[in-house]
């Protein structure tokens, strides 16, 4: 059988980088509603100002405080439902090592003298 080995490819090498002139050819032939353009345009439109623009923003602001806490006193409630969940597990933990304290005298007591009372 024949060799598999793969025979490298030789890519062409990469082209210069555009001139500058280039580019700004490029950009002025560039339609006005070219994605790149409208997207670069959204991000650098300045902030309107305004009473209406100012009470969303405080409106905004005021939403996210109250998001704010809100989440702190559920993570207060969950953290202390974890410890009352701990304390809770523990308080099982020795609940049912007393139960098998209590069911081995309890096998102690019955079983001699259920043995005594079948040998006699």
């Amino acid at each position: 059988m024949g060799s598999k080995a793969k025979k490298r490819v030789v890519l062409p090498t990469r082209p210069a980088p555009p001139t500058v002139e280039q580019i700004l050819e490029d950009v002025r032939g560039a339609a006005a509603d070219d994605p790149v353009f409208t997207t670069l345009a959204l991000e650098d439109a300045p902030a309107p100002t305004g009473r209406a623009d100012a009470e969303d923003q405080e409106a905004e602001r005021e939403r996210l405080y109250q998001q704010s806490r809100t989440y702190v006193t559920a993570n207060q409630r969950l953290q202390q439902a974890g410890t009352e969940l701990q304390r809770a597990c523990q308080e099982l933990r020795g609940a049912g090592a007393q139960l098998e304290r209590e069911m081995d005298e309890v096998k102690q007591v019955t079983l001699p003298s259920a043995q005594a009372a079948s040998s006699g």
